[in-house]
């Protein structure tokens, strides 16, 4: 039997047919508005109609970014699209005829199961997932277990505050974790340095269009892969920062491995060396301890399709 893996996203949806293996066989997706919630509720019961005429389906599993409720029926609070105590789960139901299991997850928890279960991270039973695109998400494994919480809300490990008083967050806070290691983190510095170092960056800008304001993480990484030393210096930091919050929660956590995933871990080394530098620089009882190892996410964009899937047969 399959199910179906549906990752949202703020303007679409992703979707596919993914088997007890986590191989995808079918897929497709939807465009649709972050503001009109009921826009995505048909979406997915759009696809589920596509998938579902080829494929015998038991189960849907729905990869939402927010705060998702721990009977998994809903999303409390999401920060891009229009959710607010959003009873996900019922709506799509009601516009579904079969009788099928639907079933909502954390988009990241979803992505790092997808890495627990067929990915990077299928020969340990504790390990840390940290996606580092726009913001910074994770997904917490513990002998053999995804860590939700008691309500549903655990492993929000971009909002551990590292800087008091520092860079606001769309959180509301200051100084999360994810503002210091991030898409937008890698963005915010890369063009302050075009303004102060204007020397120094003419790679970027020449990538940018000559534009500051025009300035992304993939020309960061363009940049920093052809040697540019502002942009290595970039990706350094973003890197130290990655490695020092890691340190901070292995001392809680203490998993075997850590699997990088998200857009920005397609600089691969140029990320990883320095978080892996940083990482034992600040971890406690250095020497003393096996050390967690540092490793690229494996299953890319389709992770939170697999992963999804896979929970919700579970």
């Amino acid at each position: 039997m399959h199910a179906i893996g549906v990752d949202i996203g703020g303007t679409k949806i992703a979707a596919g047919v993914v088997d007890d293996e986590g191989t995808i066989v079918a897929q497709t997706r939807r465009d649709t508005a972050p503001d009109d919630a009921a826009s995505i509720d048909r979406a997915i019961a759009d696809v589920y109609a596509e998938l579902s005429a080829s494929y015998q389906i038991s189960a849907i599993g729905l990869a939402a970014a927010g705060f998702v409720a721990a009977d998994r029926s809903g999303v409390l609070f999401a920060p891009n699209i229009a959710w607010r105590d959003y009873p996900l789960r019922d709506n799509v139901a009601a516009l579904i005829e079969d009788k099928v299991t639907i079933v909502v997850e954390n988009d990241a928890n979803a992505a790092g199961w997808a890495e627990f279960r067929f990915g990077a991270a299928q020969d340990v039973d504790d390990m840390l997932t940290l996606t580092v695109g726009t913001g910074l998400g994770g997904a917490i494994v513990s002998n053999g277990e995804l860590v939700r919480g008691a309500w549903g809300v655990a492993s929000e490990i971009g909002h551990m505050r590292v800087v008091p008083g520092g860079h606001y967050c769309g959180c509301g806070h200051e100084g999360c974790w994810e503002q210091y290691t991030s898409g937008r983190a890698l963005v915010r510095d890369a063009q302050a340095a075009a303004h102060t170092q204007k020397d120094r960056a003419g790679r970027i800008l020449e990538l940018a269009g000559g534009s500051v304001d025009a300035i992304t993480g993939p020309h960061v990484t363009q940049a920093a892969g052809e040697g540019d030393p502002l942009a290595v210096e970039l990706l350094s930091e973003l890197g130290r920062w990655l490695g020092e919050g890691a340190a901070s929660a292995t001392a809680l956590l203490d998993p075997a491995l850590i699997v990088v995933g998200g857009g920005v871990a397609a600089a691969g080394d140029l990320l990883l060396a320095p978080a892996r530098k940083a990482f034992s620089d600040q971890l406690s009882g250095r020497g003393h301890r096996p050390e967690a190892t540092f490793v690229v996410a494996a299953m890319g964009n389709d992770a939170g399709m697999v992963g999804a899937a896979d929970l919700a047969r579970l």
